[in-house]
């Protein structure tokens, strides 16, 4: 696909990441299954100038992959690893070492905290939680040793979106390296790399895959990093497997359009629970009447997931509330992950070092990932469940 011309998302996921005429002309990369990789001469083993040289760096579905995400998201490159949480690892150990501080949203995924707390803390390296809500309170948080800030926007559960202005301004400021997980507005609708971030990541095995079929993860970057991821990921080869790539890939081509179905979806069904007596809020920050619908509109383009969380009107916050809503829908699936094509469930409770707000809602909150399933049927699932609270 040629660089020369300005296309258009559309098109640009459509043809990217896709060479034919590399491949006998196949439409799809054909899955390159393999360890060994043969090279032409001593010299070229010598030197590793062949384009491949071990199954585990790279292949041809791999790098196929890659250079979709890196086209959309308008970055200056990308590493495909195994899984989301590999995403994590690699963007951080790229850049942190032994007696290094980093500051981290007291909002991500619970994972990265556990990366942090359970892994980087036994390297050596410190750790501050901020609230995603006090940027102003970072400049005094940031020590001679710290190196990076870690964020969601908008965070897994509780969605808050960051003021990035004034977050990459303190990074600049402080000469610290930034890093956001871009899943939830994945290469589409949120564009990292335009805001002066350095490293984006995906849990691909969600939007990018989109049928709930495969682990996967993705590592975005600027040109100022590349050299420690690619250092890194060579280092650690927490590559995804040819066959991963290529159902990655083929989930990719249709990202926009099932995005696209799943937030207007969402919308519909976030007009029916905001009027719904037994509805405390909506978190989600496309919908006109949630917390930080403003920001949203100022960082994100042309849409947004399908993941949000509500809070049921549970005075007592009895368990029992929380669990006869869950078990009483039938269209909605009870099980982690999100953005694939089926509505899915799940009890959360926000763990958070930083503030108890959400201490008052403890066994009241469900996040729902709205699938592609005509939105009424999911709307009258929804009130069924919901009238049995009454």
């Amino acid at each position: 696909m040629t660089k020369k011309r300005n296309y258009r998302s559309d098109t640009i996921i459509t043809h990217s990441g896709r060479k034919p005429e590399e491949h006998f002309g196949f439409v799809n990369t054909p899955v390159y299954r393999g360890s060994t990789i043969l090279s032409k001469s001593s010299k070229e083993f010598r030197t590793k100038s062949s384009k491949y040289t071990y199954g585990s760096k790279s292949n041809p579905n791999t790098d196929g992959l890659s250079l979709s995400i890196q086209t959309i998201e308008n970055a200056y490159g990308c590493k495909i690893t195994s899984s989301g949480r590999t995403a994590i690892l690699l963007s951080l150990l790229s850049i942190i070492k032994n007696n290094d501080h980093i500051l981290i949203s007291d909002n991500v995924y619970d994972p990265t905290k556990q990366i942090a707390d359970n892994l980087l803390f036994k390297m050596g390296v410190t750790i501050s939680y901020f609230n995603p809500k006090k940027i102003d309170e970072l400049d005094s948080m940031i020590q001679k040793n710290t190196k990076a800030i870690f964020f969601e926007s908008p965070g897994s559960i509780t969605f808050e979106i960051i003021e990035i202005d004034q977050l990459i301004d303190i990074c600049k400021k402080h000469n610290l390296y930034s890093i956001i997980d871009n899943t939830w507005g994945t290469p589409l609708y949120f564009k990292p790399f335009d805001y002066g971030i350095d490293i984006s990541l995906h849990a691909g095995t969600k939007y990018i895959v989109g049928h709930a079929d495969t682990f996967i993860g993705a590592v975005s970057f600027n040109q100022k990093v590349s050299k420690k991821v690619e250092d890194t990921f060579d280092l650690l080869r927490l590559s995804a497997s040819p066959d991963d790539a290529y159902q990655a890939s083929k989930g990719l081509r249709t990202i926009k359009i099932r995005m696209e179905k799943q937030f207007e979806n969402t919308i519909k069904v976030c007009n029916f629970l905001y009027k719904h007596k037994n509805i405390e809020e909506i978190l989600y920050p496309p919908f006109e009447h949630s917390r930080d619908h403003i920001l949203w509109k100022k960082y994100f383009k042309n849409g947004g997931a399908s993941l949000m969380t509500i809070i049921l009107k549970n005075t007592k916050n009895n368990i029992d509330v929380l669990d006869s809503f869950i078990d009483e829908l039938k269209l909605f699936g009870i099980g982690a992950s999100w953005g694939g094509y089926e509505s899915l469930i799940m009890p959360v409770s926000p763990n958070r070092k930083t503030t108890d707000q959400w201490g008052q809602f403890k066994n009241s909150m469900v996040r729902l990932h709205i699938g592609l399933e005509d939105p009424e049927d999911l709307i009258d699932d929804l009130k069924h469940s919901l009238s049995k609270l009454s």
